[in-house]
C-alpha cells in the first residue's frame, strides 16, 4: 500500500476514507517512529523525549491522531497530544520550545474538506527537508504484518498559553491596542479561532468575527483565504465600513487579507508591505527569501533597502531551511505563507495577520494608501498571471521533457535572455518580467506563473506562450494516439 503515500512539498495528503485510512495512517507513523529512533532515540539520554501530536479541525483528524500516539507508544516513544485541534506555528512552535523529538500535525491545510493530511516537524519548528521525508518513505514498509496499536493513555498539552506569549513579543500590542481600527476577522472555521482573535482582543481591539466555530465541512466550501472563500468578510468590511479583513486557512499556517475598500490584498502584496513595514518602521535588516513563484516586487525592495535577496524552490521547508542557516528578515511565498527574524521557520498565518495590524498601526494611514505608498516608493507595479495545464501525466511529462530539451528563445515578441531550473523552468525575459513552468508535485497538472511590469506586455506573453505550448501539447497527444493505435493494431 505504500505506494498510494506520496509526500508533496508539505507532507502527505489524501482522501479520507480512500487512501487516508486508518490503515494508511498507521503505515506512515510507524515510519515516522522508525525515523525518531534512528535519528533521536538512538542516544539513550534522548529516550524521554516525546513526540508531540496535533490535527486541524477537519473530519476525524481527532481520532487519527490519537491512533497516531497509540501507534507511537506502542514502539516505546513518549507522547503528548494537543488539548484541542492546534494551527500549525502553534505546534510547531511547541516543538521547538522545549526538547521533543518533533510534533506530528494531521491536517490537510487549505484543501478541501473530504482531505486530510499529515505532516512531519522536526525539533526545529519548521518543515521537514527532503532528505527527512525521503528517509520516512523509505521506512514505509516497516511496520510488522502483526502490528496492533495498544488502547494506551496519552498525555495531553495544551501550547495556547506559550505560543500566545512569545508571538505577542513579536509585536507593538500597546500600539495596536491604540490605533482604534476595526477588524474583521473570518475564521473559516479553522484552527486559528481563540488565538488570533484572542490576541486582538487582549490588546483592546474590537473584532466582527465571522465562522468562528469547528465545522468540519467548512461551511461547504473550502478553508482557504483567496477572494471566492471570503465573500463574506469582504461584505461585512464594506458594510460596517472597517478598517481591514483578516484571516486564515484551515491549520492557520497561511493568511489572507482585505483592505478598507473590500479589495483583497494578494499574498505577492502582503508580503512585500510586511518587508517595508520591517525595515521601515521596525528598523530591521537580513536577507528576504522568496520562491522562484514568487514576486519580483520583493527584489526590488530589496535592491531599495541594499538587502540580500535569496531564491528557493517552491515549498516552506526551503525557505525555512534557510532561515535555520542565515540571519533572515522575512521569508515567503506566494501562496500565503510567511515568517520573520526571530520566528519559528515555518510559515504562520496568525503572526501574519498580527504584523499588518501593527503596520497599519504605525503608518496610521488606511491600508489602501499604504499599499499605494508602497508603489510610489518603488516606481513600478507589478502584473501577475496564474493559469493551470490540467493534462495526463504522460502529456506533463511529455512537454516538460520537451521544453527542458528545447526552452523556449522566444514568447511572443519578447526575448528569453536566461532560464532558471531551480523549480521548474524559468523563463525570464529581463530582471522584473518572467515566467515559470512548474508541474505540480501531487496533481496531474503544470502551473504556470507570468509576471511583468506592463500589463498588456504580460499579456500578450500569456497569449503568445499558451499558444507554443498547445502547439507542442497536440504533437504529444497525436504521438500518444498513434502509438495507441499501433499497440491495438499488434
Amino acid at each position: 500500500m505504500s505506494n498510494v503515500i506520496k509526500f508533496g512539498t508539505d507532507g502527505w495528503r489524501a482522501v479520507i476514507a480512500e487512501e487516508f485510512t486508518f490503515e494508511n495512517v498507521e503505515r506512515v507513523v510507524y515510519a515516522i517512529g522508525v525515523y525518531i529512533k534512528q535519528t533521536y532515540h538512538k542516544d539513550p539520554a534522548n529516550r524521554n523525549l516525546p513526540a508531540l501530536i496535533g490535527y486541524d479541525t477537519r473530519f476525524l483528524a481527532d481520532e487519527f491522531a490519537k491512533r497516531a500516539a497509540r501507534v507511537l507508544m506502542t514502539m516505546g516513544i513518549p507522547v503528548k497530544i494537543a488539548n484541542r485541534d492546534v494551527p500549525t506555528p502553534v505546534i510547531a512552535y511547541a516543538a521547538s520550545k522545549e526538547p521533543t523529538v518533533g510534533a506530528l500535525q494531521f491536517t490537510a491545510s487549505h484543501n478541501p474538506p473530504q482531505y486530510c493530511g499529515i505532516k512531519y516537524i522536526p525539533h526545529f519548528g519548521g518543515p521537514a527537508t527532503n532528505e527527512t521525508t525521503n528517509q520516512i518513505v523509505s521506512l514505509l514498509n516497516e511496520i510488522p504484518a502483526d502490528f496492533v496499536a495498544k488502547s494506551l493513555n496519552c498525555e495531553s498539552f495544551d501550547p495556547m498559553s506559550d505560543y500566545i506569549s512569545a508571538v505577542s513579543k513579536k509585536i507593538d500590542t500597546k500600539k495596536i491596542g491604540s490605533s482604534n481600527l476595526k477588524i474583521g476577522y473570518d475564521a473559516l472555521y479553522s484552527t486559528s479561532r481563540g488565538y488570533l482573535d484572542k490576541i486582538l482582543t487582549d490588546a483592546g481591539l474590537s473584532l466582527n468575527v465571522l465562522h468562528n466555530w469547528r465545522d468540519p465541512l467548512f461551511g461547504g466550501g473550502m478553508p482557504e483565504p483567496k477572494p471566492e472563500c471570503l465573500t463574506e468578510l469582504i461584505a461585512t468590511v464594506k458594510e460596517k465600513k472597517l478598517s481591514v479583513g483578516l484571516a486564515t486557512d484551515g491549520d492557520a499556517d497561511r493568511f489572507g487579507v482585505i483592505d478598507d475598500k473590500g479589495n483583497y490584498l494578494s499574498p505577492n502584496m502582503l508580503l512585500a508591505l510586511l518587508t517595508r513595514h520591517l525595515v521601515k518602521n521596525k528598523c530591521q535588516k537580513g536577507i528576504i527569501v522568496r520562491t522562484v513563484a514568487t514576486t519580483h516586487l520583493l527584489d526590488c525592495l530589496a535592491k531599495s533597502y541594499g538587502l540580500e535577496i535569496v531564491e528557493t524552490p517552491v515549498g516552506f521547508k526551503y525557505i525555512g531551511e534557510i532561515m535555520r542557516q542565515k540571519d533572515v528578515l522575512i521569508g515567503g511565498e506566494e501562496s500565503g505563507g510567511v515568517s520573520v527574524k526571530g520566528h519559528i521557520p515555518e510559515k504562520d498565518g496568525i503572526l501574519g495577520n498580527l504584523l499588518l495590524i501593527e503596520l497599519m498601526a504605525y503608518e496610521g494611514k488606511p491600508l489602501s494608501q499604504i499599499w499605494a505608498d508602497l508603489l510610489a516608493e518603488v516606481g513600478v507595479t507589478f502584473i501577475g498571471r496564474r493559469r493551470d495545464l490540467h493534462l495526463t501525466m504522460p502529456i506533463q511529462r511529455g512537454l516538460m521533457e520537451r521544453l527542458i530539451a528545447e526552452p523556449f528563445k522566444t514568447v511572443g515578441a519578447e526575448k528569453v535572455t536566461k532560464v532558471g531550473n531551480a523549480d521548474g523552468l524559468k523563463f525570464y525575459f529581463d530582471d522584473l518580467n518572467w515566467l515559470l513552468v512548474r508541474p505540480s508535485g501531487t496533481e496531474p497538472l503544470i502551473r504556470l506563473y507570468f509576471e511583468g511590469t506592463d500589463e498588456k506586455r504580460v499579456d500578450a506573453a500569456v497569449a503568445s506562450f499558451q499558444k507554443q505550448v498547445d502547439e507542442i501539447i497536440a504533437q504529444l497527444e497525436s504521438t500518444t494516439s498513434s502509438e495507441a493505435k499501433v499497440k491495438v493494431n499488434a
